[in-house]
């Protein structure tokens, strides 16, 4: 391996919910990566061999564990990364609520799904933090939740609110992340994410008919900012890593 190279492990809990946009982000960065599947029955390897933790979305939630057994071994690992190895973690929505979860925080369903292209405010701890370096104060992001974290782990600091979710972004430690919300879209995320029915009915239940075809033109016409946003983000992270 060359002095600057950097091994993540990526940890996906279905097919259509993986790094997305950052994966041409990973490449230019020299990052080395494996994917794990978890719902696939694909084994969680030793965490020795990498030098992050990237946990991915899902349609299931943090409490499913009597249908989604993996979902135990998956909080073990975060707990062994974070607080036994102190690994750089970077979860999004199901993986932002799994570090709470599994470092003792609690997750609960939220009054009413977030679903669709909504604002995300930085708190102060954000704006000062060193994953959103170059990002705005403010910015529009995807949002596709019904749960949210409702009591933070012990040392958690919030980096990001929205009116209907206190917590859109924090940080446990020196490097360990979560994000409630996507930038890291594709142009062909909704219509790969429409195809998990869980996800289609919270997408009609929450914008109505015609939703997908709405959300899809305002996710293509807004993608080159999601993408700057998302390669920044990305790239910020891996600093934080080397």
């Amino acid at each position: 391996m060359q002095v600057n190279s950097v091994k993540f492990l990526v940890l996906q809990h279905i097919s259509v919910e993986h790094p997305g946009a950052w994966r041409d982000t990973l490449r230019a960065g020299g990052v080395d990566w494996d994917t794990v599947e978890l719902d696939a029955g694909e084994a969680m390897p030793p965490l020795g061999g990498y030098d992050a933790l990237i946990s991915m979305g899902g349609p299931m939630d943090v409490f499913d564990t009597a249908e989604h057994a993996w979902l135990k071994t998956e909080k073990a690992a975060i707990r062994e990364a974070v607080r036994e190895r102190g690994m750089a973690f970077l979860g999004v929505c199901l993986g932002h609520q799994l570090l709470a979860d599994a470092l003792g925080g609690t997750v609960g369903r939220m009054a009413a799904p977030e679903v669709g292209l909504m604002e995300v405010a930085l708190t102060a701890a954000g704006m000062a933090d060193p994953l959103f370096a170059g990002l705005d104060k403010s910015f529009t992001c995807l949002q596709w939740h019904s749960c949210e974290i409702q009591m933070p782990p012990a040392g958690c600091e919030i980096l990001a609110a929205s009116p209907a979710c206190a917590a859109q972004a924090v940080r446990v430690g020196r490097r360990a992340y979560g994000l409630q919300f996507h930038i890291e879209m594709t142009a062909r995320t909704v219509t790969e994410w429409a195809e998990i029915p869980a996800y289609e009915r919270s997408l009609e239940a929450a914008l109505g008919p015609g939703a997908l075809a709405r959300l899809d033109s305002g996710i293509s016409a807004g993608l080159p900012k999601f993408n700057a946003m998302a390669r920044r983000l990305c790239e910020n992270f891996i600093s934080l890593v080397r």
